[in-house]
C-alpha cells in the first residue's frame, strides 16, 4: 500500500470514523454541508483550483441525491459570448446575455415566478435530440458540442423565441474542448486537463456511512483517464447536468454519474 493511502486511512480512523457530521449553521444544501464537514476533517481547505484534494487523491462525498459530480466544468464556448451570434443576445454584460440565452434555449419555471433556466428537460442527452431541438455530440477531435436544430425544435412558439438568424439546423450553442485548446491560453483548459488534474494522480476516495449516519468506512478508486471518461460520456453513463438559470451569473455546469456507477469503481475499503 502506498504511504499516501496509508496516511488517509490514519486520518479517517482518527478524525472521521464513528462520527456523525455536525452540519448545523452551515448555509448550503444538505450534501454540500456534509461534504464541507468531511473536507475539514481531512484538512482540505476550500479552494477553486482543479487539482486532487489531498495527497494525490480526490475526495468525493457520499451523496443522498443518487448522483456524484466529477466537476463543475463550464464550456469553453457559449453562443452568447462569441461571434458571430453573440450580438443576437440582449444585454451589455455577459450575465445579461446569459439571461437572454436561458430565455431563448431554456424553459420557464412556474414555481419560480416564470424564471427561465437552461436545466432539466432543455439539456440534451448524448446523441439524442430533445423537444427543444438540442443534441449533444462528441466530435472526432473529442470536443463535446451541443447543437440546436430549428427543424427539431418542437416548441409551439419557436418562431417567436428564436431570431431568424438562428432558425437553421446544427447551430452550435456550447462547446467543451476535449484534448486541445485551439486558442492556447484563451477560453480555459480542456476537459482532459480538468479531469486528469483531479482524478489521474493516485485516484479518488470516499467515506461511507452506516444506518445512523455515522462514518464507518473509507473506500478508494483507481485513477481515471480522459480516454475512459469520454467513453463513459459516449455511452451516457457520465452526463451533463446544467443548473444555469436567469438572474445568476454562474453557469453551474456539472458533469455527473449515478452513485451506482461510482460504487462500481471502488477497489478497496478500510474500517
Amino acid at each position: 500500500m502506498n504511504p499516501n493511502k496509508e496516511r488517509l486511512i490514519e486520518i479517517f480512523r482518527s478524525n472521521v470514523k464513528g462520527r456523525i457530521p455536525d452540519i448545523s449553521g452551515r448555509n448550503i444544501r444538505h450534501d454540500g454541508r456534509r461534504g464541507h464537514w468531511l473536507e475539514e476533517r481531512f484538512g482540505v481547505s476550500a479552494n477553486a483550483d482543479n487539482h486532487a484534494d489531498i495527497l494525490g487523491y480526490e475526495l468525493k462525498n457520499e451523496t443522498t441525491s443518487g448522483k456524484t459530480t466529477f466537476g463543475d466544468w463550464s464550456t469553453n464556448e457559449y453562443i452568447f459570448k462569441i461571434p458571430p451570434y453573440n450580438s443576437l443576445f440582449s444585454g451589455s454584460t455577459a450575465s445579461e446575455k446569459q439571461n437572454a440565452f436561458c430565455q431563448m434555449f431554456g424553459k420557464p419555471n412556474e414555481a419560480k415566478n416564470g424564471r427561465f433556466s437552461w436545466s432539466g428537460s432543455p439539456i440534451p442527452k448524448i446523441w439524442q435530440y430533445n423537444s427543444f431541438g438540442q443534441i449533444m455530440v462528441i466530435e472526432e477531435n473529442l470536443d463535446i458540442v451541443i447543437y440546436c436544430s430549428f427543424s427539431q425544435d418542437l416548441r409551439y412558439n419557436k418562431f417567436e423565441i428564436i431570431p431568424p438568424q438562428l432558425q437553421h439546423d446544427e447551430i452550435q450553442i456550447a462547446r467543451w474542448y476535449g484534448v486541445a485548446n485551439p486558442l492556447l491560453s484563451r477560453r480555459g483548459k480542456t476537459l482532459k486537463d480538468k479531469l486528469e488534474d483531479k482524478f489521474n494522480d493516485l485516484g479518488w476516495f470516499t467515506c461511507t456511512t452506516d444506518s445512523i449516519g455515522a462514518y464507518d468506512k473509507i473506500c478508494f478508486g483507481s485513477p481515471i483517464t480522459f480516454e475512459n471518461w469520454i467513453n463513459l460520456v459516449d455511452s451516457g453513463i457520465v452526463y451533463f447536468d446544467s443548473g444555469m438559470y436567469e438572474g445568476n451569473k454562474r453557469p453551474y455546469s456539472q458533469w455527473r454519474a449515478d452513485n451506482s456507477y461510482w460504487n462500481s469503481l471502488i477497489t478497496d475499503c478500510h474500517q
